[in-house]
């Protein structure tokens, strides 16, 4: 898909009303809502397959065609259970590094979920430690520095995410900012109660704690993160929008959402972009940044999704350079690390 770097803002424009061009790829900006499994280089993929015997699920070409969340989750859970060593992983995350740079990005939070990983779910000390080798060789070679939120799946029991909490906290790994969890919550319906003990304990941990919600659950998902897992950041959230109280909260409370409007007009959430709540948010206080979720799997990148979203709405210079600022804010980085993006960010 062919993705668009710049777009024309006459809202951006000087007083005489020449038009400005906006240039997305040097915006400074963080990515705090974005998958590692939705990065994996296809060609890599596709070579990683043939290795090992496997076929395609399907035809190539008809790899990246959806039929929905479910579907998106089956083969996302394919690609995965292809990488098998350590310096695969290392290699992945590397590679994340280097998309990361390419979009413009300073830092990443980066969701990862051990339960996509199949050769990897009972190795989780091993995985962090393939993952953290390609970042460290990552920043070394003037990357960006990434942050990893483990994921729990929605799926998964209470039990189940308590192991995961005790393990990370045993480990303390530094490059473990967060507890997340994600997935179909179609499927595993509420879990806000079930994973409450999980999230305390995370956050007694030291994690900081970012939820999936308001997706394909509409504004009590989001209700329940913030009750039941005190969600430092929501991932999408979106929903939100159709509750006024809920939104007036968001608001009021300064919760951030990783909103990824490509994604959620894939998954066929909203029809057109122009139908998209991340305006009408925007505009209400709710502190809202600008993702891509699983680029490689979507066929998109970030400057494109600044630009379709800064045409689709009108966005001018200050209000891009507003939402860059949010995403740095939102983001698990160190506060030392925050002041010096942001300066970037008001230099733009």
């Amino acid at each position: 898909m062919q993705q668009m770097e710049q777009v024309f803002s006459p809202a951006a424009g000087p007083p005489d009303g020449r038009r400005v061009t906006l240039d997305f790829q040097t915006l400074p900006k963080a990515e705090v809502h974005i998958h590692l499994e939705g990065c994996l280089d296809l060609d890599e993929v596709v070579a990683l397959s043939a290795k090992a015997g496997l076929p395609l699920p399907r035809p190539r070409e008809e790899l990246l065609r959806f039929e929905g969340l479910a579907d998106f989750l089956r083969v996302l859970d394919w690609i995965c259970g292809l990488y098998r060593t350590r310096d695969q992983i290392a290699a992945a995350a590397y590679g994340f590094s280097r998309r990361a740079k390419a979009a413009g990005a300073l830092y990443a939070d980066v969701i990862v979920n051990p339960t996509h990983w199949p050769h990897w779910r009972g190795d989780i000390p091993g995985f962090i430690g393939a993952l953290d080798a390609g970042f460290r060789a990552a920043e070394q070679d003037g990357l960006p520095p990434c942050g990893l939120c483990i994921s729990l799946l929605r799926q998964q029991s209470g039990e189940e995410a308590i192991e995961l909490v005790e393990q990370l906290a045993s480990l303390r790994h530094p490059r473990v900012v967060a507890l997340s969890v994600d997935g179909d919550e179609k499927l595993a319906e509420r879990t806000g109660p079930r994973f409450a003990e999980a999230f305390r304990r995370a956050g007694a941990a030291g994690l900081k704690r970012t939820v999936h919600a308001g997706e394909s659950s509409g504004p009590e998902g989001v209700r329940d993160a913030l009750d039941f897992l005190q969600a430092d950041r929501i991932d999408h959230g979106v929903r939100a929008i159709e509750d006024d109280a809920l939104v007036a909260r968001l608001a009021d409370e300064q919760v951030p959402l990783g909103v990824c409007p490509s994604s959620n007009l894939a998954l066929g959430l909203y029809a057109r972009l122009d139908e998209h709540p991340i305006e009408r948010l925007r505009k209400a206080g709710v502190p809202v940044c600008v993702n891509t979720d699983d680029p490689a799997l979507l066929e998109i990148d970030l400057p494109g999704e600044y630009a379709r979203c800064a045409a689709a709405f009108g966005w001018s210079a200050e209000v891009c350079r507003n939402l860059a600022a949010t995403s740095i804010r939102a983001s698990f980085a160190d506060a030392a690390a925050k002041t010096r993006m942001l300066e970037k960010v008001a230099a733009w």
